[in-house]
């Protein structure tokens, strides 16, 4: 804008600045009052997918009023939703092909193989077979799947609220090394943030190191120390359904090959997940047909026993998210911290700290906004402490991620019980395994850890980058 000498233009300026801070200001205060929402959802006795989806909707609208057009605004949503979708698709299929095999009773082929009544031995044994499970599934479900498993081996007691909140740690820790472990994770992967192999290699080491820590520290306190368990044996009576083995190796096959999928095709990953739930589709349908009685095993009745109310919770936040980047509140947060801390393993870790109290879909949406591939590119540092620290930061409270939540309704566990009793443990694999992370990678933690490449060209200004050249 021209200002003339009698300063006509500068009212023009000043009301034009206004505006759009006010629509900052209110797009802050519509996604901090949603989150509250969120974070209280017990309190209040709100769905948070329900506030989710209101908290997207009234952003939007904010952001709408606020462009420079509205023609303008319908471009950025329909970007995000082009986005955003991608992630709900892969999920939607991951969730029914998982409900397919879980239906044939298919993870018995896993599950029978505990036969030990040593409290240590089976506390190590939970703990990695979850581990293993939540790699290929996502950890909600390999928490459910492990937690049904233990309802029926072990008896109401401390020792089995322990296995529970094992369970808890080792599924957060198995889904944050692989692409398709963890929603994090995968949100990372589809946009091109982390690449398959690399990711697996190099968070491997850190997530066994974030379960194996606090197996041992469990292992050694008196509840799991104990005499031998008389655990029932309900599980022997229960029969895996017709070609269940069938079915629980192509589902389990479908899932790993969603990542060979994207690098043979260079299609989306969701393209090969609804490849793979067409392929188990039409197996279900066609080895039950006729079978009238077996109707709950085909994928209808699968699909409805989805957690359709994630996904859409998942739908509300990411689309919340987008529309601050739209608005570029998360750049002008991401110069904000670019000043303050001048060390990305830091801001890593504190994003990993926060999703013990907030949601880390919201947190890794936020991120993914903030810095771009030019700033970090794929399989940075940044990017892999994210994915490690937001996927197992949320084990140390039992209220910081969707399996502890699933863990404390299904044991009735109380929060503080996990507090007094787990927390320290899991906030000891977390440290662990970032220590693990920076020690192959040999990092030293200091602030002046950023290395001019991965400092955007703005922050390279301020004098506290100057004074490390």
């Amino acid at each position: 804008m021209a200002f003339n000498q009698s300063g006509v233009g500068l009212p023009m300026a000043v009301s034009f600045w206004v505006v759009y801070r006010i629509e900052d200001v209110a797009m802050a205060l519509l996604f901090g009052i949603g989150y509250a929402g969120i974070i209280f959802e017990h309190s209040l006795a709100f769905n948070k997918s329900g506030i989710g989806l209101l908290m997207a909707v009234s952003l939007w609208v904010a952001r709408s009023i606020g462009a420079p057009s509205t023609e303008i605004a319908v471009s950025e949503l329909t970007h995000a939703t082009a986005q955003v979708s991608e992630i709900v698709f892969f999920l939607l299929g991951a969730m029914a092909i998982v409900e397919i095999v879980n239906a044939h009773q298919g993870f018995k082929l896993i599950t029978d193989n505990i036969t030990t009544r040593k409290p240590r031995t089976l506390l190590w044994l939970v703990g990695f077979i979850t581990f293993l499970l939540s790699s290929v599934l996502d950890n909600l479900t390999s928490t459910v799947v492990m937690v049904s498993l233990l309802r029926k081996l072990v008896p109401p007691s401390e020792f089995r609220k322990f296995l529970g909140a094992v369970v808890v740690i080792a599924a957060n820790a198995g889904g944050a090394w692989t692409p398709i472990g963890d929603v994090t994770t995968t949100m990372l992967w589809i946009h091109g943030q982390l690449s398959t192999l690399q990711t697996m290699k190099d968070l491997f080491v850190p997530s066994v190191v974030s379960l194996a820590v606090p197996l041992a520290l469990i292992s050694l306190t008196s509840d799991i120390n104990g005499k031998e368990q008389d655990f029932s044996n309900v599980l022997a009576s229960e029969q895996m359904a017709p070609r269940g083995q069938l079915v629980f190796s192509v589902g389990i096959g479908a899932l790993f090959f969603v990542p060979v999928f994207k690098v043979v095709t260079g299609l989306p990953p969701y393209m090969g997940m609804l490849l793979g739930l067409g392929v188990l589709w039409i197996l279900t349908d066609a080895i039950h047909n006729g079978e009238s009685e077996r109707q709950n095993l085909k994928v209808p009745e699968a699909l409805s026993r989805i957690d359709y109310q994630g996904a859409l919770f998942i739908l509300g936040t990411l689309l919340s998210i987008s529309s601050l980047e739209a608005a570029g509140i998360l750049r002008e947060l991401a110069n904000y911290l670019d000043g303050h801390i001048p060390s990305t393993e830091v801001i890593a870790c504190a994003i990993g700290v926060a999703s013990a109290i907030i949601d880390n879909v919201p947190l890794v949406a936020a991120a993914m906004g903030m810095y771009d591939l030019s700033t970090f590119p794929q399989d940075s540092v940044f990017w892999q402490l994210i994915a490690y620290c937001a996927g197992t930061g949320g084990s140390m409270l039992v209220i910081g991620s969707s399996a502890g939540v699933a863990f404390m309704g299904m044991e009735k566990v109380d929060f503080f019980w996990y507090l007094r009793k787990v927390s320290a443990f899991a906030f000891a694999g977390y440290v662990a395994g970032i220590g693990a992370y920076l020690a192959i990678h040999n990092l030293p933690i200091s602030l002046s850890t950023t290395s001019a490449a991965e400092v955007p060209a703005f922050a390279r200004t301020f004098p506290w980058h100057q004074a490390t050249q």
